[in-house]
C-alpha cells in the first residue's frame, strides 16, 4: 500500500502578491492530500539572502519547473521533507538558488509540507511539531517609512508594537488592532488634512521625523493599554542597510534631510531606545557590521536587538551572530533561504544560543496564513505579520485558529526569561 503523502501531481503558475507583483504559486497532489503556496516577496532584501528569481524573472522559474522540478517531484514522499529539499538544491546547483529562483523553492518545499499534513489530516503547525503549544506574540507594523512607503515618511522603516501579557491569541491580536485605530485619530489629529495614507504593509505612513512618529506611537499604546489592561512594548525595524551610503560611509536621513556618521546613527538609535524604552531594535545598523550590532547589545542589553539583513535566515550567520553578542533575536523569512530543511536549522541554530526567533512575513506578501503554522510550528516567540489588509490579517486569524485548535494545551509565548 503506497504512503497517503506519495507525490502524484504538481502544477506552477504565476499569480499576484499584495503589490500586485507577479509571483509563483505550486500545488502539489499527494495520494491522500492537497497543498498550495505562493512565495511572497520582500522589497528591503539582504544581500545575502537566496536571489528571488533566476535573470528572466518569474517565467524563467516557471519553466524550470514545468521542464525539470515537476518530474523530479513526482514520485518522492512529500513527507520526506529533507529529499524534497534536497532535490531541489540539486537542480539548483548554486548557493542562494541562482538558476530556479528562492521564491520557486519556496513554494515548492512549503507545498510539499502543506500537502503531506494534508495527507495525514493534521494542521500544518502539528505536522512540523506534534509537541508545539506556544503561539507567538504578534509584532505589528503600524507606521511605516523608508523603502515601505514613500517620500516625506519617517525614514526609519517601521515602528512596531507588541502585546507583551496577553492571556489569549485574541487579545494578542485585537491589542496592535486597537493600536492601530488609536494611532490613526492621533494623527489625524497631529496632521490636520492628513489622508490615513498607509504602506506596503497596511502601517499607517504619515509626513514626520523618527521622534514625533515613535511620540505618536507611544502615546496610542499608551491609550490602548489603559483601556485593556494589556502592556505594550514598542520596537522598531531601522532597516540600516538602505539607509546607508556605503561610498560616503554614512547614514543618509533623507526626510529628516542630514547625515550621520556611523558614530551619530549608534549614538541616535541608543538615544532612541532610552528616551522611548524601546523593547525592540530590528537591525539598527547595515548588514556588514557586525561590530556595530554588538555595541548596540552592548548598550542596551535588556532590549531585544534583532538581526535580519545582518544573517537572512542562515544557520552559520546566525550563530556567528550569536556567540558574538551581535544579536539576541532573528528574524526568520523562510523565503531568505528557501527551503523549509534551511529554515528548520536558522531556528534551531538560533534556539539553541537561547536566541528570540521572530517569524517575519514580507512587505509583498500572500493572503495565506502559513506563516503563523510555521511560527507556532517551529517555537518562534514572535511572528511578524503585520496589522491591517488581508494579507496580514490571514495570519492573525490563523493564530486564532490554532488557539482553538491547542485548547488546553494552548500557551502564549512571553519575552522574560
Amino acid at each position: 500500500m503506497s504512503s497517503p503523502s506519495k507525490i502524484v501531481d504538481a502544477h506552477a503558475r504565476i499569480v499576484f502578491d499584495s503589490r500586485g507583483d507577479e509571483t509563483v504559486e505550486v500545488e502539489i497532489k499527494t495520494a491522500g492530500g492537497f497543498g498550495r503556496v505562493a512565495a511572497p516577496a520582500g522589497k528591503s532584501r539582504g544581500v545575502k539572502e537566496a536571489v528571488p528569481y533566476p535573470p528572466g524573472g518569474v517565467k524563467e522559474s516557471l519553466d524550470l519547473f514545468k521542464k525539470v522540478i515537476k518530474q523530479r517531484l513526482i514520485g518522492l514522499d512529500a513527507s520526506e521533507q529533507e529529499s524534497v529539499d534536497s532535490m531541489l538544491k540539486e537542480v539548483d546547483g548554486t548557493e542562494r538558488f541562482e538558476r530556479i529562483g528562492g521564491n520557486l523553492a519556496y513554494a515548492v518545499s512549503f507545498a510539499a509540507a502543506v500537502a503531506a499534513s494534508d495527507s495525514f489530516r493534521k494542521p500544518l503547525y502539528e505536522f512540523l511539531n506534534p509537541k508545539a503549544s506556544m503561539v507567538p506574540l504578534p509584532l505589528g507594523n503600524v507606521l511605516g517609512g523608508g523603502k515601505h512607503a514613500g517620500r516625506g515618511a519617517p525614514d526609519i522603516q517601521e515602528v512596531l508594537t507588541v502585546p507583551l501579557n496577553p492571556k489569549t491569541p485574541f487579545d494578542a491580536v485585537v491589542t496592535n488592532a486597537l493600536v492601530h485605530k488609536e494611532l490613526g485619530k492621533i494623527l489625524q489629529r497631529k496632521l490636520p488634512g492628513f489622508p490615513l495614507g498607509k504602506g506596503d504593509e497596511g502601517a499607517y505612513a504619515p509626513s514626520m521625523h523618527a521622534y514625533d512618529a515613535l511620540d505618536s506611537v507611544v502615546e496610542a499604546a499608551a491609550k490602548v493599554s489603559e483601556l485593556t489592561g494589556i502592556k505594550i512594548g514598542v520596537g522598531i525595524d531601522v532597516a540600516a542597510s538602505s539607509l546607508w551610503d556605503g561610498k560616503r560611509g554614512l547614514y543618509v536621513y533623507e526626510n529628516e534631510g542630514k547625515c550621520m556618521t556611523r558614530e551619530e546613527h549608534i549614538s541616535f538609535i541608543l538615544s532612541l531606545i532610552e528616551d522611548f524604552n524601546l523593547v525592540y531594535v530590528e537591525d539598527p545598523v547595515e548588514e556588514y557590521d557586525f561590530e556595530g550590532f554588538k555595541e548596540i547589545l552592548r548598550n542596551a542589553p535588556d532590549v531585544l536587538v534583532c538581526a535580519d539583513d545582518l544573517v537572512v535566515t542562515n544557520a552559520m550567520l546566525i550563530r556567528k551572530a550569536g556567540e558574538s553578542g551581535a544579536a539576541n533575536a532573528v528574524i526568520i523569512k523562510p523565503n531568505q533561504v528557501g527551503t523549509l530543511t534551511d529554515t528548520r536549522k536558522a531556528c534551531k541554530a538560533a534556539q539553541d544560543l537561547s536566541m528570540v526567533t521572530v517569524a517575519s512575513h514580507r512587505s509583498g506578501d500572500i493572503p495565506e496564513g502559513h506563516l503563523a503554522h510555521i511560527a507556532v510550528g517551529l517555537e518562534c516567540r514572535l511572528i511578524k505579520s503585520g496589522v491591517v489588509g488581508g494579507e496580514r490579517v490571514a495570519k492573525a486569524n490563523e493564530l486564532l485558529r490554532i488557539g482553538e485548535s491547542l485548547g488546553s494545551r494552548l500557551r502564549m509565548a512571553t519575552l522574560g526569561g
